[in-house]
């Protein structure tokens, strides 16, 4: 089982509905976040960095949430990122977020590599997947 990346958020009043939940658009927010985050503390580069560095980026194919309880105002949520084994040109991260251990929302990003110059499709680089690998 990959080890999850784990990253704390509170929960701001301006991310909340006038149900006083949070809004369902802001977990895509959250797990950008916590994606990239984990690529950080995975790789001890900043994003822009990273793109330097390997000379790719990344752009989202797809993403999806599950929907388990609702989050409110100042809850401290807890977002733990995995990833699967890159393919040739996509990664997809997992997400599960928690608030005190009670499940709120899980679901995935999937990126593409591109090249960080022209924007087209291209492999992962051996020394991104070397990076990742204890993460998935």
């Amino acid at each position: 089982m990959p080890t999850p990346l784990v990253t704390a958020l509170r929960v701001r009043f301006a991310e909340c509905d006038m149900q006083g939940h949070v809004f369902n658009a802001h977990y895509l927010m959250y797990f950008d976040l916590a994606h990239t985050e984990a690529l950080r503390s995975a790789s001890g580069l900043t994003y822009p960095e990273l793109v330097q560095v390997h000379g790719v980026d990344f752009v989202v194919a797809e993403s999806g949430v599950r929907h388990h309880a609702p989050a409110r105002y100042d809850d401290l949520l807890e977002i733990a990122v995995t990833f699967e084994e890159p393919t040739t040109t996509s990664l997809t991260s997992r997400f599960a977020i928690t608030c005190e251990t009670n499940a709120v929302a899980s679901g995935f990003l999937r990126h593409v590599c591109v090249d960080g110059k022209t924007f087209k499709k291209t492999p992962w680089p051996d020394a991104f997947r070397e990076v990742l690998a204890p993460y998935s």
